[in-house]
């Protein structure tokens, strides 16, 4: 059961950065999703994707994985690339 450890991006939405500094180990999926026959939603019998563990560093999700022998790959964070903008730039 193959699984991913990245460090949680910003929300788009707001402009907080609450949360961002946690890791998260969750896992890939293992079947494919299909349609309800009844309602048309999507599901799977797959319940390792409903699990999100969340770590406070990459060593510590790196050692939780090693300890229970779950192949888990690193996704490094891309850096934070700041547009600094005047008010005054606005008139030039």
């Amino acid at each position: 059961m193959p699984a991913r450890i990245y460090q949680r991006p910003k929300n788009a939405m707001q402009s907080g950065r609450a949360r961002t500094d946690d890791w998260v180990l969750d896992f890939a999926p293992a079947e494919a999703k299909k349609p309800d026959p009844l309602m048309g939603w999507a599901g799977s019998g797959d319940t390792q994707q409903q699990v999100q563990l969340n770590f406070p560093d990459c060593d510590a999700a790196k050692a939780y994985a090693d300890k229970y022998g779950i192949e888990a790959s690193i996704i490094a964070t891309p850096p934070r690339r700041l547009k600094i903008q005047a008010y005054a730039d606005n008139f030039r």
